[in-house]
């Protein structure tokens, strides 16, 4: 029976009841979409990162984790390189060019032996200072194909597009982003591959004595930082939103409920002249409340 009732309150007033669910949809909804960009977002970085290769990175003093930010000289390449147990070792220059979007420098025959090499799906390597390979990802967003021109600030010549999750979106050669960038002999990540995995400690513990002032880390660990909680701006906003969807989503239950309550003073009446008592009455207020 009190079942029944609740369908049929709900349905006496179908368009409030449509308005009320929509409202609450839609601050669910933003909550679920910004928790999915976020998680989406910071996965694929992970992915990226571990499509390298590599077993360890070296980052400059003050980076943070996921801005790659700051730079360091091009010499800590060779000084890594003469380190035990290490086979390959390839130095990184991130150019960040506005709207979170960057271009990653790259020695290429360095990186493809780390990385297992680029799998084109058009065009293929620098020919040129210009050239600018771009993953498909961004090539599908932008609409770009190989042999087409793009201004990033600077223009460039697409050279040509790659299967995704080899660490960056966009790459150029190292020492063209270098000069283009005035940071001529500048890294901002070096990746380091060891003979064996169970090597990578040792490396890391032998880096670390060397390079006190530098962040070296195994890339395990440097993904397992790769969260919501290393990112202390993003999660404060993901909690703003979340919370302001709550309140907003709460206020129109209330509303929708309080109005439901002042449109049927009569009917409660009837209720409880028919014995219905306030316990009966509030659990079908709030299972409709919950139906919503």
């Amino acid at each position: 029976m009190i079942h029944r009732l609740i369908v049929e309150n709900l349905k006496h007033r179908p368009v409030r009841t449509l308005l009320s669910a929509v409202a609450i949809g839609v601050q669910v909804t933003m909550i679920l979409t910004l928790v999915g960009v976020s998680q989406g977002v910071l996965s694929d970085i992970a992915r990226n990162s571990r499509g390298t290769g590599a077993d360890i990175l070296v980052r400059p003093p003050g980076s943070s984790v996921l801005a790659f930010s700051g730079d360091m000289p091009q010499g800590i390449v060779g000084l890594v390189r003469k380190e035990p147990h290490v086979t390959m070792v390839s130095g990184t220059k991130v150019q960040s060019i506005g709207n979170f979007d960057s271009i990653t420098g790259v020695k290429i025959d360095e990186f493809n032996a780390m990385s297992g090499g680029f799998r084109y799906i058009e065009g293929g390597p620098f020919t040129g200072p210009d050239d600018l390979l771009v993953d498909e990802v961004y090539a599908g967003a932008h609409k770009l194909h190989a042999g087409d021109t793009v201004d990033l600030g600077l223009k460039w010549h697409v050279a040509g597009v790659v299967e995704s999750g080899k660490l960056s979106r966009m790459f150029a050669p190292l020492e063209s982003l270098q000069e283009k960038y005035s940071a001529r002999d500048k890294v901002s990540v070096v990746y380091v591959k060891v003979d064996d995995p169970k090597n990578t400690q040792a490396v890391i513990d032998s880096l670390k004595e060397k390079l006190t002032d530098y962040k070296v880390f195994s890339l395990d660990e440097f993904v397992s930082l790769i969260s919501v909680d290393s990112v202390p701006i993003l999660k404060r906003f993901i909690n703003v939103v979340v919370g302001l969807a709550v309140i907003v989503g709460f206020l129109v239950v209330f509303l929708s409920m309080y109005t439901a309550v002042l449109e049927r003073t009569r009917e409660i009446g009837i209720l409880k002249a028919l014995g219905a008592s306030p316990g009966y009455i509030m659990a079908i207020l709030m299972r409709e409340t919950l139906a919503l």
